[in-house]
């Protein structure tokens, strides 16, 4: 198990994916909590299962896959059917990146958590890194990327930590809105840091 864990976060848009892959390259094992939220509702689970029961056969695409748009239309505006989705998803998810961090070989690693803080995840890390950019910034990445609105990334926005309450939660902060020329050193600097002090917990 990697001694030392380290959680990064950022909104959507900030370019998580980007800064945790290059992490990856550089041997440190990733945690993703995206990836696991998609591999517990794989064909055949029981997340999967109890979802079709609690919403119908219209969530299955025709590869029996999940219709991700049918189900994020249909908890949007309803509290409770969200709240249930959580209640059947989270506990899962959190067994299943327990399972991984436990399994990590790296010196140190990452848990990548777009919910770090708002799903009170950072009580498994030692220390927390946030990838930011401006909201401006956040919003043209994503409708050119993702194809979807100005107003639903707005609305993806709000129902996630503010962005300066996440800033204010942070040990390091990246700042993502610049040339990845100069946002690369600075991953090598952590990375240099995270392997001292992974050692010093050993």
């Amino acid at each position: 198990m990697s001694k030392y864990i380290v959680g990064l976060t950022g909104g959507i848009g900030s370019g998580k994916t980007t800064v945790a892959d290059e992490f990856s390259r550089l041997g440190i094992t990733l945690v993703d909590a995206d990836v696991i939220a998609r591999d517990v509702v794989k064909p055949g689970t029981d997340c999967l299962k109890a979802i079709v029961k609690q919403f119908g056969e219209q969530m299955l695409l025709p590869d029996q896959t999940l219709d991700r748009v049918q189900l994020r239309t249909a908890i949007f505006s309803d509290p409770d059917k969200k709240q249930w989705l959580n209640a059947l998803m989270h506990p899962a998810i959190r067994e299943q990146m327990l399972k991984q961090l436990e399994e990590a070989e790296s010196a140190y690693c990452f848990l990548v958590a777009p919910l770090l803080f708002e799903n009170q995840l950072e009580k498994y890390v030692h220390s927390s890194v946030v990838v930011d950019v401006p909201e401006q910034v956040q919003v043209s990445r994503t409708t050119s990327r993702d194809d979807v609105s100005t107003e639903q990334v707005k609305n993806i926005i709000k129902a996630q930590i503010s962005r300066s309450d996440r800033l204010a939660k942070a040990d390091v902060v990246i700042n993502n809105d610049m040339p990845w020329a100069e946002v690369k050193p600075k991953i090598e600097q952590l990375h240099a840091k995270y392997m001292a002090l992974s050692k010093k917990k050993t």
